[in-house]
Formats: structure tokens, sequence, C-alpha cells
């Protein structure tokens, strides 16, 4: 005969200081198996848009069998040994992009400083100097970004002793960016506020212990 076996459960706020970690140990384990990050990488295309770079892309398969380009923009890991974030695209001039960026992030100085770097660097070429990033390796991280400079003179001049060694140094300053901002979302998400207003806007409910029910 089947029997009905009656358990207590309890709200996020209703149980003890013990339960209410494993429960937010529960959700830590398993609530990031969502594209997390999109909020960030959304903030980082429109940087770079302002800087003057292009996303190459990639086709991703889709559930009901279609597909869609996004752009190559990668991080792996967080707090490892050759964890990092890349990206793969082209990089040309923009003008203003010095402006353009202080007024899109006004505090963010190292943001500032990349786009400085770029456009002094543009100055003494003559604004002729584009870049592309392509991926190498198994990791994700600055150092995995090939980066190949040249520049466009219609008179064949050379770039400057210099030209390469900055813009090559400036985009790989924008993927260490990248990485302290994934760092920084993931901080706030995992935060025991943020995990704790997750938790409760879905009504989750938990045996006296802190288990997950249902």
């Amino acid at each position: 005969m089947p029997e009905v076996i009656e358990t207590t459960v309890y709200r996020l706020d209703e149980l003890s200081d013990d339960a209410k970690e494993k429960a937010r140990a529960w959700y830590r384990e398993g609530g990031f198996d969502y594209d997390w990050y999109d909020a960030v990488y959304e903030d980082f295309q429109r940087i770079a848009e302002i800087l003057g770079i292009r996303f190459k892309t990639r086709t991703v398969r889709l559930l009901g069998g279609g597909s869609r380009q996004e752009p190559c923009i990668w991080f792996r890991g967080l707090w490892s040994q050759g964890d990092g974030a890349s990206f793969e695209g082209n990089y040309a001039y923009r003008k203003n992009a010095s402006a353009e960026i202080r007024s899109y992030a006004p505090k963010d100085t190292i943001l500032h400083g990349i786009a400085d770097a770029l456009q002094s660097v543009q100055r003494r070429n003559f604004y002729q100097l584009r870049a592309e990033a392509s991926h190498r390796g198994h990791y994700y991280h600055e150092y995995c970004m090939a980066i190949s400079v040249t520049r466009d003179s219609p008179t064949y001049q050379d770039m400057t002793a210099d030209a390469e060694e900055v813009i090559t140094e400036a985009l790989r300053d924008l993927a260490r960016w990248l990485y302290r901002q994934l760092e920084r979302e993931y901080d706030y998400l995992s935060s025991d506020e943020a995990v704790d207003e997750t938790i409760t806007a879905n009504e989750y409910t938990f045996t006296e212990n802190g288990r997950r029910f249902g």
C-alpha cells in the first residue's frame, strides 16, 4: 500500500543560519547554468564598437533547428590558472573614440587609457593602422590572441616602430578589462544578497536542514 508522508517545508527566511547556507550552496551549484554574462557581453560589444573593433562571428545552432550568429568573445573559468578572456575581431581607427568612451564610461580610467593609446599611435601613423586578433591555443586569455598589425598606406609607408606593440597591448588590456567585469558580475550574482533575492523570487522551499524540496 502506498504511504502518504508529510514534510514541513520552509521558505529561505524561515531557516536557521546553517540551513540558509546549505540552501545558498544548492543554488550556487546549479544556479549558473544560463548565460549570466549576457549583460557584460552587451556592454563590451558597445565599448568595442566605440573603439573601432568589429568582432568576428560564429554560427550557433539553436534547439529548434535554426542558427544565429554570435560574436567571437570567449572566457574560461574564474580565478584559476589559465583563466581569462579573449576575443577575435578587426580593429581600425574610429574618429572621436576617446571622447565617446568618456561619455559612455566617464569613471573608467582603464578604458580611457586604452582609447587614448590607440588614438595616439594612430595619429603618429596618419590613422592608417589596422589590426586583426585571432584565437590560438586551448585557453581563453589575452595571450591566446594572435594580433597582427598593418598600415594601410597608399604610399607604402612603414608603421612606426612602436605601432605593433602599442596596439597589441591595448587590445590585450581590453581583454583583461573584460575578464575583470566578468569576475565582478559573478561575484555579485553569487553574493548572499543576490542569491537570497533569487531564491525568494522563485519561491523555492526547503526542508528544515536546508535541503531543496520539490
